[in-house]
C-alpha cells in the first residue's frame, strides 16, 4: 500500500491524530482543542494517509524559522501499520520536503531504541558540548514527567 503524502489534515485526521497521540508515551494525554492550537502554530505538517479512506497513518510536525534551524515533532505511525515501511516513506518526505532544504539543521528529540533508524537519514547523536534543557510551563506532576522522561 502506497499512502499519500499530505501537508493540512481533515477534522476527522485531527480527532484520528489525537486518538494517536493517546498510544505515545510522550503524547499521551493530549486533548483535541489543545491538538488543534498546536497544529494551527505549526510551521510544517507532514504526515500519510490512506489513498481512499483518507486514515491518517502517519504524522510528524515541523517548526522552523526556515534558515537555521528545524525541530522535528511527534513522528509517529499508527500501530498497525508499523513495520511496513511507512516509517522510511515519511522521514524521506520530511527530509525532501522543498521548505527544509536551505535549513542548515535539522534537530528532533528521540528514545536511544529508534536512534538508528533516524541515522538512516543523517542524524547523529548526542554533542558534547550541548545539553537539552527544559522549562516546564506549570509546575504539575504530568509536565515533570515528560520533561524527566525526555532527559533521559
Amino acid at each position: 500500500m502506497k499512502p499519500e503524502i499530505i501537508d493540512h489534515l481533515s477534522e476527522k485526521q485531527i480527532q484520528e491524530l489525537c486518538q494517536l497521540f493517546q498510544s505515545t508515551w510522550w503524547a499521551k494525554g493530549r486533548k483535541l482543542p489543545d491538538v488543534q492550537r498546536m497544529l494551527n502554530h505549526s510551521d510544517l505538517i507532514v504526515a500519510l494517509c490512506h489513498h481512499s479512506s483518507r486514515q491518517l497513518l502517519g504524522f510528524s510536525r515541523i517548526l522552523t524559522d526556515y534558515v537555521y534551524r528545524a525541530i522535528l515533532f511527534d513522528v509517529v505511525i499508527r500501530d498497525n501499520y508499523r513495520q511496513q515501511g511507512l516509517g522510511k516513506i515519511l522521514m524521506e518526505a520530511i527530509i525532501n520536503h522543498p521548505d527544509l532544504q536551505e535549513i542548515e539543521g535539522l534537530i528532533l528529540f528521540c528514545q536511544p531504541e529508534v536512534i538508528p533508524f533516524y541515522q538512516k537519514w543523517g542524524f547523529w547523536g548526542k554533542s558534547d558540548r550541548l545539553e537539552i534543557m527544559i522549562r516546564p510551563a506549570a509546575e504539575t506532576e504530568l509536565l515533570q514527567e515528560k520533561a524527566g522522561s525526555l532527559m533521559n
